[in-house]
Formats: structure tokens, sequence, C-alpha cells
């Protein structure tokens, strides 16, 4: 079986459907391949809320990241028994969340990426093909001919289209197309960066976390079977965690004792005080209210039971070994989500409590909530994926506060996009372990970084583009990675209507400019503010 389109998105995710509604916009027919049943990759399958920055809900986002954000609410608003104040609430979170502004239930996320697509389908001009997989990419010369996938009933498709562009959460298409990439760190010698190790490893990546939903009903009991390799996740203490056992809230974060992390199971109003400003981060950041998805009070009285949170701990981030690049893969994916199920055991059974005793029964896993049936994640939280080498790579001394000083990230000529984040967001790896990477001001994305060296008509449109391991830490966010996508999906479909390619757009400082302003009818935001800093 054929399929033919103007543009190929293979991979669903944040990269992938705003790529999609880019170039469906545009008048392109578009088919999108997805790995899961959920549009949506890190949002949805992923169990991960917005990961957004302080200056979001004004600035730094892009029209349609804002209709996405603003559809998000009004589902609230249209469909739940919210209080009156959070109703009226212009900002509302649903989760009131630390860590993400508009923080919902990953199901909510779904309809509304569904219905922004719904008119394309009607149409006919979008075909989705879900659970689907690429298996291999047919190439002439320098051109991606068409991409073979694999349903989950087994059959095999071939897409054929003049645009191909990769929003796989793992840049699946790039070994199987042939494209120049790169994966895990590079050395100082490969970047030239300060931060960067003597050596390179491109199996050293950032631990990816398996996902989880859970509440909490006390007096009852929802303890799950003790998994059979619960011993070995209770006493592990990884290298990469300096001799700290994984299953713990912390050591001590202060010489006074403090304690590393603080869990407070539905807390009372008074005790549930968020800041979004993640500058202001204490040293004892509370786990509860860290990625919840919804907070009882901001419904009416006895709708929610218990409030509802996304397990994305440091204690499920699994760096045992990477996802890809090493034969025994397969083997990490199995760990990984071992992991969060003894992490779901240890909390149920084991984790100490304020009161003195151990273990809170009455913790629910949500699967309903994760839309699977052993409760976690349809797909674990990817961090890394492999990058290609683009025309331009961004480098740490073009954002990191700690080389710019106060003068601002780079501007880029040909930038399509911004973003930001509070941190240049590392986790620890599979290998050096190394986490924290300083502090990015707000920065743009430069076209360059979006076109790979050699390949003509395949574009990156997620976390694959033409950074490195460091600066990946800033630009793999959700927004971003929104951004990036809506520029690749516009630029596929610019180069269609014009007859050039993107290799000639930016290399010709006028096309450079005309296609920015097709950006900016889109309502892109191409630039910050001159005084806007970290």
């Amino acid at each position: 079986m054929e399929l033919q389109a103007d543009i190929a998105v293979i991979g669903g995710g944040m990269g992938g459907v705003s790529a999609a509604l880019a170039a469906l916009e545009a008048g392109r027919r578009v088919v999108l391949t997805e790995q899961t049943r959920w549009l949506g990759g890190q949002l949805t399958s992923q169990l991960v809320p917005t990961d957004e920055h302080r200056y979001i809900e004004d600035d730094g986002a892009n029209r349609s990241y804002r209709r996405l954000r603003d559809g998000l609410r009004d589902h609230y608003r249209r469909n739940f028994p919210l209080t009156d104040a959070a109703r009226a609430d212009p900002h509302l979170n649903p989760g009131h969340a630390w860590v993400s502004p508009v923080s919902v239930d990953p199901r909510v996320a779904v309809a509304v990426i569904d219905d922004l697509l719904m008119p394309y389908l009607a149409a006919d001009r979008l075909v989705v093909l879900r659970e689907t997989v690429p298996v291999s990419v047919a190439t002439d010369g320098d051109h991606v001919a068409s991409v073979r996938v694999r349903t989950a009933s087994g059959d095999e498709i071939d897409v054929a289209a003049a645009y191909v562009l990769d929003a796989t959460e793992l840049g699946d298409l790039l070994p199987l197309a042939g494209v120049e990439h790169v994966s895990g760190r590079e050395s100082q010698e490969q970047t030239g960066e300060p931060g960067a190790w003597p050596t390179a490893d491109p199996t050293d990546m950032q631990g990816v976390s398996w996902c989880f939903a859970i509440d909490h009903l006390e007096g009852e009991d929802h303890t799950i079977d003790r998994p059979d390799d619960y011993a070995h996740w209770r006493d592990l203490r990884p290298p990469q965690l300096d001799g700290r056992k994984i299953l713990s809230f912390g050591e001590p974060a202060t010489p006074a004792g403090e304690p590393g992390r603080v869990f407070t199971l539905n807390p009372n109003p008074d005790d549930d005080v968020i800041d979004l400003d993640h500058r202001n981060m204490g040293l004892a950041p509370e786990l509860w209210n860290y990625r919840r998805i919804a907070v009882r009070r901001f419904f009416t009285p006895g709708f929610f039971r218990s409030d509802v949170v996304v397990v994305n701990w440091p204690m499920n981030d699994y760096v045992g070994g990477p996802l890809f690049g090493v034969p025994d893969a397969e083997h990490h994916w199995h760990q990984a989500k071992a992991l969060s199920r003894s992490l779901v055991y240890w909390l149920q059974t084991e984790a100490p409590r304020p009161d003195g005793g151990t273990g809170w029964p009455g913790m629910r896993l949500r699967a309903d909530v994760a839309g699977t049936e052993d409760g976690f994640a349809m797909y674990p939280y990817i961090r890394e994926s492999r990058r290609i080498l683009a025309l331009k790579t961004i480098v740490e001394q073009e954002l990191s506060t700690a080389y710019r000083g106060d003068d601002g990230a780079e501007r880029y000529p040909d930038s399509v996009g911004t973003g930001h984040y509070y941190w240049i967001d590392r986790h620890h790896t599979t290998g050096d372990g190394r986490g924290a990477g300083g502090t990015p001001h707000p920065f743009e994305i430069p076209l360059r970084a979006l076109i790979p060296r050699r390949l003509r008509n395949l574009l990156p449109a997620a976390k694959n583009i033409g950074t490195t391991q460091i600066t990946n830490g800033a630009y793999r966010l959700h927004p971003v990675e929104w951004s990036i996508g809506e520029a690749v999906g516009t630029l596929a479909a610019y180069c269609l209507e014009n007859g050039t390619e993107p290799h000639a757009v930016v290399a010709a400082p006028a096309s450079v400019e005309d296609f920015q302003r097709v950006l900016t009818a889109r309502g892109v935001q191409l630039r910050w503010a001159e005084d806007k800093r970290w």
C-alpha cells in the first residue's frame, strides 16, 4: 500500500502536531504518523505537563501555541465543574502545579489536539496513522523518496511525499535515511563549548523517566504486587547519584539537616502556595504539587476525592543505559519502567512519612489517566534524541548566562522562533552522570539549525535539530519543540509554493526575510525584546 502527500510528518509529538497544522493551514496535504495511540508526545503519551518559562503568559510563544494553551483552559471551563474563582481566572492552572502554568490531564490535551486537527481530517486533507512506526527509508541521492511505516496490525505502508519531517521522539529517521547526525555528549574539540567534556561519548545521554499518575484515597489499600526486582531498586545507589539511594526523598540538603525533598499528600490550601518563577526554587521543593494535574479545591466540593499527581521525579530518572545506540537497548526500555514500578511500590509501602510511619497504601495508580492497562505512560519521557549535523550548531556560548553575562542570547539573522526555560535542563546521564547545565537567556531558533548539511528534503521537527547535548537542555521543552515544528512545517509548504528548497532559502538573505514575513503573518514570534534576560 502507498500513500501520497505533499508533506509526511513522521512522529506525532509536540513538534509533529505543530508541523502538520502549519502545513495544513498553508493548503498542503499531510500524512501524520504516531507511534502511540495519542498525539501530543511529551504532553500526552509521556504524561508531562507543559514545561514553560516565566514570560509565557505574555511573551515568548507563537500564536498557534497560545491557541493550544487557551484550548486547554477553555476545555476545563466548558466541561468541568470549576469553582467560580477558578473559572474566572484568566491564568487557570487546573493542577495548580509548581512546574507548569497549564498543568492538565493528558486526556484533555489529547481532546484539544484532536479538535485542532479535525477540520482537516473531515476535508480529507490529513491522514493520521496511530500506533505506526517507521521501519525503512528509500532515498534517491540526497533526497528521501518515501518512508515505509508499519502499523499495529503489521501492515506496511509506503508514504511518499515531497518533504519528510522527522518528528519522532528519538530521531528515528536519521539513521534510516543515512542523515549525518550525533548522539550523546560531544567533546570540547567538537563543539568548542567550555562546559563540554574533553571526550565524546555517543551513548552518554540524559536519563529517561517512565511517568505515571497517582492519587491518594485515605483508608483504602491500593498496594500493587511487590515487583520481583523490588529489592534491587530499593537498595540501588547509582554512581551518577554519588552513592545516594535512588528510591529516597533525598539526602539532607543543608548542614542543618533540612530534607532534600518534601512530600505532603493533598496539602491544605494555606500550605499549598505556588511560585511559578523557578528562579525562586528553594532547597526542598514539594513533590506532590510539582507535576500535579488536578487540585481538588479548583473544582466543586467532592468532585475530586484527591488531587491527581504525575510522578516525574528524580526517583524515576533512569540512568542505567540509553534507549538506542547500544546492543542492549531493549533491556533499558524494560528497566526504565521497572524502576517506576518499584517506585510505586516503595511509595505505598516503605517511603518515610512525616508521622514516622512508612508508606501510603491508599496511593492509587491511575491507569485511566495514563490510558494504559498497567498504569504507566504509553511512552517514556524522552529528554534527548539523535541530533542532525546541521548547517548551524547552537552552542552554549550563544545563550548561557555564564558566558554572556548581561548581554542576552545571540541574535540570529535567520531566526524562525523563540524559546526560553529557567535552566539549561540537564538531568543525570547514562555515562558521566552530570546534571545541571546552567541558565539560559531567552533565545532564538536559527533556521540553519533546522537544515541538514546534505539531505535536501528531510527536516527535523522535534528535539533532533542542530543543538549540542548541552544546548538541547534548553531547546527540548514543549513550546520550543512546538515552534520548531511550526517553522519546518511552514518551511516545507513555503518551498513547495515557491519552487525552491530549504538550502536555497537559507543561502539567500532576501529569501530568509521573505520566509520570516510568512512566519510573522502566522503569528510566529521571531525576536525577544532587547531587554529580555534570564
